[in-house]
């Protein structure tokens, strides 16, 4: 089936060598849209090692120079998603050669983008980047930030998620860093968060703590303060909360009540002790969430519609970067969270995406969300 809208247009395929699936993509986009100069391609990791020859056979084929991409445990298009199988999707667009900049990887915090780049941020003036991020690097998060300082673009997407190799696409392939496209300011781009969990308690001041460990909270031993905020059903067998309880850190400075997830990774009964998957200080703010489906898939219908509300107009295309914890793992087996998206949307709105392992939204790392963004 080829989805098509006046400037954007995707194709999708899975089940089969990386040549067959290129040649089934080319074939669903049909003709390319008239100075087709940008395009996205994410691929499941089984075919990590052939992302370099997919891209250079788009590029050959599609006579679209700029791609940008990379490599997920899963990968999404439309109301489908893939997992455990070959798979890609590729998206291509028109848009004004002015109005975009592919950004190669920037691997150490500090480090200036080309001067071609920074010439074109001081006459563009950037609003937003899509960006995909190596997890191996340790400086994701200070890369952002410097990104950010350099472009005061707001940046969403995703971490490779791979069990083999974790290539990028920048025009060329890349790894180690960060890489990705920023827009122009007259690009008309809108973006959305939806978070996986909801909170079971209130915020708690972090009274006592040294590196990932909380001793007190509210002034209170930490897993004290824990157990009263999980119920006794769950305070009784600790073992059970592994997965579906996890830390949140509200970020300072918002009113939208957002917040980071980070993992529960032990508690101590004796000492009553939790520790989390983040270096944490006296003073700083820490919650518990739960992690469901419903909840879940009810701040994601939250997210589009406040998206939605915010855009201009019917969009040319959509990104979605989701993390791998969800999709399947929390919404079941028949893609309910894309369709969720495309009934959304609508139909004639191509969208593509892949499965993270981690996402980025506002220049910050999460987990367990999904990320949309809206193209025109």
């Amino acid at each position: 089936m080829e989805t098509a809208t006046q400037t954007f247009r995707s194709g999708h395929a899975s089940d089969a060598d990386w040549e067959t699936l290129t040649a089934s993509c080319l074939t669903q986009i049909g003709n390319i849209p008239a100075g087709a100069n940008l395009g996205f391609v994410y691929v499941s990791d089984t075919l990590d090692e052939d992302l370099p020859l997919i891209a250079d056979r788009l590029r050959k084929d599609t006579g679209v120079d700029h791609w940008v991409g990379t490599v997920g445990f899963g990968v999404m298009v439309g109301g489908r998603e893939y997992f455990d199988t070959p798979a890609m999707v590729v998206l291509v667009g028109a848009l004004d050669e002015d109005a975009f900049r592919v950004m190669s990887t920037i691997d150490t915090p500090g480090d200036p983008l080309p001067d071609e780049v920074m010439d074109w941020v001081a006459r563009r003036n950037p609003m937003l980047g899509v960006v995909h991020a190596d997890p191996r690097n340790a400086y994701v998060g200070d890369i952002l930030n410097s990104i950010t300082d350099d472009t005061e673009a707001f940046l969403v997407g995703g971490l490779t998620a791979s069990r083999g190799k974790q290539g990028q696409i920048a025009d060329g392939l890349t790894e180690g860093g960060v890489s990705g496209v920023l827009f122009a300011e007259d690009v008309g781009v809108t973006t959305g968060l939806s978070q996986g969990c909801s909170p079971v308690g209130e915020i708690h001041e972090v009274t006592k703590a040294k590196d990932n460990i909380l001793f007190e909270l509210d002034g209170k031993p930490a897993l004290d303060v824990f157990k009263e905020d999980i119920g006794d059903v769950l305070a009784r067998n600790l073992e059970r909360v592994g997965g579906y309880i996890h830390a949140a850190l509200p970020i300072s400075g918002e009113d939208s009540g957002d917040y980071l997830v980070r993992n529960v990774v032990g508690v101590d009964p004796d000492n009553k002790l939790v520790a989390i998957g983040e270096r944490i200080s006296a003073g700083d703010r820490v919650m518990f969430v739960r992690r469901d489906g419903p909840s879940a898939m009810e701040d994601l219908h939250r997210m589009l519609a406040d998206v939605i509300s915010r855009s201009n107009g019917t969009p040319k295309a959509a990104l979605y970067y989701s993390c791998v914890a969800r999709g399947p793992n929390l919404f079941g087996p028949d893609s309910e969270e894309l369709k969720a998206v495309q009934r959304a949307l609508g139909d004639e709105v191509p969208v593509v995406g892949f499965f993270a392992n981690g996402e980025i939204s506002k220049n910050r790392l999460y987990g367990y969300t999904g990320v949309l963004t809206l193209i025109g």
